[in-house]
């Protein structure tokens, strides 16, 4: 089943979700060849200031990557975000999203990400400068938001009417409210009524960790797409499964040892590309981390794969282990059932 933003052509309907400090171009680029339909920029700012840093070009690197190009903006003020989505769509990108749906304290307290939500008028604003500034150049404009602010304010299904008025071509709904964060259970009953409200595609985000949970959160909510955010980390072949289980009803095998080994050190290669020596071998440490949490000696190795400092030596470390690895066995293991991912989401929204 594809899915259609503006005039592009999604290849599924699997989403990779927006992590800042995880999906960068290596990782959006291994999760489509993986299987993933669409995936998301990192979260870039609105603050002109910042444009220039190394960190915000880095996030804005697409070289080689597949389109359509996606790109999250957030921030507070209308002018600057509409002038983020121009400077965005400059540098390649081809669909805008709003980012309304992060948690984290850093950005809310700036009222920014999901503490917009607090504040409608303000929210339908910078929704409509954004499509208005992306609308010369035939770009869409998509958005990502939670149910709502607290357990006593789940506006989603109002402002999802708000937003689609006012242009927006998609809206992915995170089961949860700001409040949460990412504790408890997302529940999907909202983004049912999300998805009766509106006429545009809504995506369903959270706590998707298995083909089962993907089938049934498609069912209970009627979605068009799911996004898959904590549970790519360390698996991103779990987009290909949960395909060939939607498309079959079976169980697609584990990956190889030797497959899974060479996909890390091509993705090594490609994170230190982007991030350079010193600070790529020190942000791989928790992709690496992720491989091999629940695998054997994987926390020793983990350990002992810390304390290295150069690209080279991590680059052997992760050969020998996984050499070693199918030397014991010729598949990884099969996950637990829905296996807890790491809480990486919960501090990856920082946008400075």
């Amino acid at each position: 089943m594809t899915l259609q933003i503006g005039t592009h052509t999604l290849e599924n309907r699997l989403f990779v979700a927006p992590m800042a400090g995880v999906t960068d171009r290596p990782f959006r680029m291994l999760c489509r060849e993986l299987g993933a339909g669409y995936a998301v920029s990192e979260m870039v700012t609105s603050r002109k200031e910042l444009w220039g840093t190394l960190k915000t070009s880095r996030r804005a690197n697409h070289d080689g990557e597949p389109g359509p190009i996606a790109v999250q903006i957030a921030g507070t003020d209308a002018a600057m975000m509409a002038e983020a989505a121009v400077y965005n769509i400059e540098r390649g990108a081809q669909i805008i999203d709003i980012n309304m749906g992060c948690p984290a304290k850093k950005v809310c307290n700036k009222w920014a990400g999901s503490a917009l939500m607090r504040d409608e008028p303000l929210a339908l604003e910078i929704v409509q400068a954004v499509v208005d500034a992306a609308q010369p150049f035939n770009v869409p404009v998509t958005l990502k938001m939670r149910t709502g602010w607290s357990e006593d304010n789940r506006n989603a299904v109002k402002l999802a009417r708000d937003f689609e008025s006012a242009g927006v071509q998609m809206l992915t709904v995170h089961g949860r409210t700001r409040e949460q964060g990412y504790k408890g259970h997302a529940e999907y009953d909202t983004i049912a009524a999300v998805k009766a409200a509106v006429r545009v595609p809504v995506v369903a985000n959270g706590d998707i960790r298995s083909p089962e949970k993907a089938r049934d959160v498609l069912a209970a909510t009627g979605a068009d797409a799911v996004m898959i955010g904590r549970a790519a980390q360390g698996r991103p072949w779990i987009f290909r499964e949960i395909t060939h289980f939607l498309d079959t009803g079976t169980h697609l095998a584990p990956p190889l040892v030797a497959e899974v080994r060479r996909l890390l050190l091509d993705h090594l290669v490609e994170h230190y590309a982007l991030y350079g020596e010193f600070s790529g071998v020190r942000t791989a440490r928790k992709h690496i981390g992720w491989y091999v949490r629940s695998l054997p000696d994987g926390e020793a190795f983990r350990a002992r794969m810390n304390a290295i400092e150069d690209c080279a030596g991590q680059l052997r470390a992760v050969d020998d282990y996984f050499q070693g690895l199918a030397d014991r066995m010729d598949r990884m293991p099969a996950p637990t059932a829905d296996e807890e991912p790491s809480g990486e989401e919960e501090t990856a929204c920082a946008v400075d």
